[in-house]
């Protein structure tokens, strides 16, 4: 099986990085792999060392789209994605996630009829408002392969009529393929914290990220996020801010306290780190909730939703918004919950996956 695989920014090389290490290591299950990159979003970071360093090869083919409107560089991608389709003539296309990128890559594939394999499917925030959710449900729906990282997700699944060939009574007509693999990122976890040498030389501190559109881009809940920081001065904060969040603030004259330390963004290895020595995270992030949960640290996230509702569920998450009073009480109230639930499988989603295709 030849396997083109579509990613578009740095999280999604990551979790590339996972399965195209196994399928480089295990040749006998047949599979080979041209990596597609798309350009979506350019990251200073993407270096020759955060390739070599993460071990991740380079994309063999690298489209260069850039940024912009949601219509213009989704429409750009799926002309370019198709090109490469028709000359590679792939197998399977596999796209991860939710972004514009993914659902590209998937719409590219199955206009010209080659099946999608989507990794991380079944997630939902329940927001259409989200580009996100858009991606994320369209995806599902075009894909063969369902890769789920949970059980919720396969429900999240059933629910909008999407069921498994091989187990429902009355399976779709489409052929569909769903499985239970855990979650990719699990696995990127457990392998980069072995390989990392970093160390933070901080302690008791709270690690903050803030990046989402839905925060930054009002500043009404900017400022309200800001004003509950900023009261909460017996707590320390670390803050890797996001350069665009850097200039919201400029602009809007939203100010923090001292107890809120500013350091410039940080590469995976770093945040690994930072992850690791915290005592608890707040975030907006999708990713650094599940990071949270596999460093066994609390996190508070700045949402009125979330797709990792495991996490709420089990005690290891809490939803605060943006409201300033929630906020405080949320981190007023850290604590760590008695159980660990086995929540994203037993790190070797890779393996699974690549056992389901080659099948």
């Amino acid at each position: 099986m030849h396997i083109l695989t579509v990613i578009g920014a740095r999280p999604q090389f990551i979790k590339a990085a996972v399965l195209s290490r196994f399928i480089r290591d295990n040749p006998s299950y047949g599979i080979t792999e041209t990596l597609l990159h798309t350009g979506q979003h350019y990251d200073q970071n993407m270096s020759d060392v955060f390739f070599k360093e993460m071990e991740i090869p380079k994309p063999n083919i690298n489209l260069k789209v850039g940024s912009g409107k949601h219509g213009q560089i989704t429409g750009h991608m799926l002309e370019k994605i198709e090109e490469v389709i028709l000359d590679k003539k792939p197998d399977t296309v596999l796209v991860y996630g939710d972004t514009n990128s993914t659902l590209s890559g998937a719409l590219s594939a199955s206009k010209i009829l080659v099946p999608v394999a989507h990794v991380e499917a079944g997630l939902r925030s329940f927001m259409m408002a989200m580009p996100e959710e858009q991606n994320r449900r369209l995806v599902d729906h075009l894909s063969t392969w369902l890769f789920c990282p949970t059980q919720t997700a396969i429900n999240n699944l059933k629910n909008e009529g999407i069921l498994n060939l091989n187990e429902s009574n009355s399976p779709s007509s489409d052929n569909k393929l769903v499985s239970l693999t855990g979650d990719i990122m699990y696995d990127a976890s457990l392998y980069y914290r072995n390989k990392n040498t970093i160390r933070v030389n901080e302690s008791n501190f709270i690690l903050l990220t803030i990046h989402r559109a839905e925060n930054t881009d009002d500043p009404k809940k900017l400022s309200s996020i800001c004003n509950a920081l900023n009261e909460l001065s017996s707590f320390k904060f670390i803050f890797p801010i996001h350069p665009r969040t850097r200039k919201i603030m400029e602009n809007e004259k939203i100010a923090l306290s001292g107890h809120i330390k500013l350091i410039e963004p940080v590469g995976y290895f770093e945040m690994l780190a930072l992850e690791s020595a915290c005592d608890a995270i707040l975030t907006d992030s999708g990713g650094i909730q599940k990071e949270a949960y596999f460093f066994k640290k609390p996190c508070i996230t700045i949402r009125d939703s979330t797709e990792w509702v495991e996490l709420v569920s089990s005690g290891w998450n809490v939803l605060s918004g943006a409201n300033t009073d929630k906020i405080i009480s949320a981190i007023n109230n850290l604590h760590i919950p008695s159980e660990y639930p086995s929540l994203y499988g037993d790190g070797n989603c890779a393996e699974k996956i690549c056992k389901i295709l080659s099948d």
